[in-house]
């Protein structure tokens, strides 16, 4: 990563459980002894020296989420943002809170991150942050089988992750524009698509370790390269 690169870490947890079949949102059931939020913050924060890390969570889990910071994400500032009632609003509402910053360029670059992968690696995020430094976008993918179909991205069928980065200052004006027009994107790169199309959005080769928690067989997952890790906690 460029050294002195100022960063702001954006961790989307404001969605539902509905697919988990779990009454509250995913993000907040254990992972080997942590939440799953904790995890995506910690590998979050420990990518760099020093950035922003930006917590977006449903508004009832307010409580929960400042219980959740103090007992297992000690010693990592983070802050709460209250989300909406889409992917796309909840990143919008982030971008909002931190646009001060990115305007008087604070803010160099800004990585959104789905909080319910927390098994991305800090390695993972610097070079996502310094591929977007580099190229205006960067995202990581893995290449699938086409009838497995996710997402394409420069005429090849790829499987989409996060954390995606980009440069801040395309990317909350990406974001005002999608407001005003009323727009919403499937992810932070779909916006970008839209109103940025000359930024080449560099792809990163991801690792598939990096599983989003989507149903309970994922946990399994989960567990299962944390102890490949050696993670003890």
């Amino acid at each position: 990563m460029k050294s002195g690169m100022k960063a702001a870490l954006i961790v989307l947890a404001a969605g539902a459980g509905s697919r988990f079949g779990h009454s509250t949102n995913k993000v907040w059931l254990p992972l080997s002894g942590r939440r799953i939020i904790s995890r995506s913050l910690v590998n979050a924060a420990n990518s760099f020296n020093k950035a922003r890390i930006i917590l977006v969570i449903h508004p009832d889990d307010d409580a929960m989420a400042r219980t959740t910071l103090e007992r297992e994400v000690r010693g990592i500032k983070v802050e709460i943002v209250h989300g909406g009632a889409s992917r796309h609003e909840s990143e919008y509402n982030a971008l909002t809170y931190i646009a001060p910053q990115i305007e008087s360029g604070e803010i160099e670059v800004v990585l959104i991150h789905d909080g319910a992968r927390p098994l991305a690696t800090p390695a993972l995020f610097r070079e996502i942050a310094d591929a977007a430094h580099r190229h205006g976008g960067a995202i990581p993918t893995i290449a699938v089988d086409p009838r497995e179909m996710d997402t394409v991205r420069e005429d090849r069928v790829v499987r989409v992750q996060t954390p995606q980065g980009f440069l801040a200052p395309q990317l909350l004006l990406a974001y005002r524009k999608a407001a005003v027009d009323g727009f919403t994107g499937t992810d932070t790169a779909a916006c970008m698509e839209k109103y940025f199309p000359e930024v080449k959005t560099k792809a990163v080769n991801a690792d598939v370790s990096n599983v989003k928690i989507t149903y309970p067989q994922d946990l399994a997952i989960a567990e299962h390269v944390l102890a490949r890790r050696g993670y003890k906690d």
